[in-house]
């Protein structure tokens, strides 16, 4: 694995990850200006989920049939970060809710149009048997958008909110175009010529008419023979249900259970973040020997044990070392999952599609994981709420457990599945 392929990887998902953490942190403020109430601003925020759902997929796909061209992925990428700069920019700019509700949608729409393609650069310039590894300095990397987003807010937003919101986009133009200098320019000489598409420096692939759609990759994911695809997006779907749950409901169990303020409840889950990105790196190293699907399993089922350990006794000090646990567990499901899903894919050709495809499944995951842990909770009561959340992980592991036996041999015993091999 070349560390300076790894780093300018890393810089351009840490250019755009780096916007969408400010978005996720000051938008709702923008949009109390126009809405009062809190149901409506978590609806106008989800809007960027369901757009991934649609828009990631087809987006992986176009992505697919030029990434072994002459420029890669690196037009789509560029051309949208540079359109969604403008409506992001203008955000604080919207006088009225239809103004800010057309900048906002008009940001995800596009953002999300060049997310997925992003992510899939791991897969063009790292070798799959390194791409654990990648992964996890990538995750790091990512981790540390919070800390930018943090330091914006902190020392900007209150003297300048039309600056604030210039300074991210405008970070991941400079910070993209950094990546773009040091791999982009080189894209035929530096990516993996694994794949039926054709020499490098042709054009788009010779075979790229014969790339499958999305639609023919989920009917291929449903009719593959041991099933080990449709359940890693299943086993995707509830973990990060699950650990998006537990985010979303931590403050208010703060508050109702420990007794603490909601500026105390909600640091919680920051001795958790600093665990993952601790423990990130060493994790990705591990996976590359245990394969990635074994890897997973056992990182689930350390966030059940996280989540059991913060449940007899509710204290403070307890769900901090609950969530570092639990925090330290997901970490080996962020480094792994994605980079399995690619393993188990029957054409290198198609990574970009299976991108989307993942996004798909953590989307909708995201989307229904704080909602049914909430029902959880009011059919029983707070106190149980990280009970509950340990038996609905307990499902998680389930899956996970018969997705190893379904696919030993393969990626569960060690190492990637080449692509190209049958999943």
């Amino acid at each position: 694995m070349h560390g300076g392929t790894v780093l300018w990887v890393t810089l351009a998902v840490f250019a755009q990850e780096s916007v969408w953490n400010f978005y996720d942190a000051q938008v709702p403020a923008q949009l109390r200006h126009f809405v009062t109430s809190a149901g409506l601003v978590g609806l106008f925020m989800g809007l960027d989920n369901v757009l991934g759902v649609f828009i990631q997929p087809w987006m992986g796909y176009l992505s697919d049939r030029h990434a072994r061209g002459r420029r890669g992925r690196w037009p789509i990428i560029l051309a949208g970060a540079s359109l969604a700069a403008v409506p992001f920019a203008l955000i604080p700019r919207a006088g009225s809710l239809p103004a800010l509700l057309a900048c906002v949608v008009g940001f995800a729409a596009i953002a999300n149009a060049f997310k997925g393609v992003t992510e899939t650069l791991v897969s063009d310039y790292v070798a799959p048997g390194d791409r654990s590894k990648a992964q996890g300095y990538v995750k790091a990397g990512v981790s540390l958008t919070i800390v930018v987003s943090s330091l914006i807010s902190l020392l900007v937003i209150d003297r300048s909110t039309t600056l604030a919101f210039a300074i991210p986009p405008f970070l991941m133009l400079v910070m993209l175009g950094l990546s773009w200098t040091f791999l982009g320019r080189h894209h035929t000489k530096t990516v993996l010529p694994g794949g039926a598409g054709g020499a490098p420096g042709a054009g788009p692939d010779v075979a790229a008419a014969e790339i499958p759609s999305p639609w023919a990759v989920v009917k291929d994911l449903v009719r593959a023979p041991t099933g080990a695809r449709a359940l890693l997006m299943l086993g995707i779907f509830c973990f990060a249900g699950m650990w998006s749950a537990l985010r979303s409901l931590l403050t208010p169990y703060g508050t109702e259970v420990l007794g603490l303020s909601r500026g105390e409840a909600g640091g919680l889950a920051l001795p958790g973040a600093i665990a993952f990105l601790c423990a990130v790196v060493p994790l990705a190293y591990v996976s590359g020997r245990l394969g990635q699907i074994r890897a997973i399993r056992y990182g689930v089922g350390l966030f059940v044990v996280g989540l059991l350990i913060g449940f007899p006794a509710p204290t403070p000090a307890a769900t901090v070392v609950s969530m570092a646990v639990a925090s330290i567990g997901y970490a080996v499901f962020a480094v792994n999952a994605l980079v399995a899903l690619w393993s188990l894919a029957p054409d290198s050709r198609v990574l970009g599609t299976y991108t989307g495809m993942y996004t798909v499944a953590s989307a909708s995951g995201m989307a229904f994981g704080p909602a049914l842990l909430g029902v959880t909770v009011d059919l029983t009561d707070w106190r149980y709420m990280l009970l509950n959340a340990a038996v609905l992980g307990a499902v998680t592991f389930a899956v996970f457990t018969l997705l190893a036996r379904r696919n030993a041999g393969g990626v569960a015993a060690g190492g990637d599945v080449p692509a190209g091999s049958p999943g």
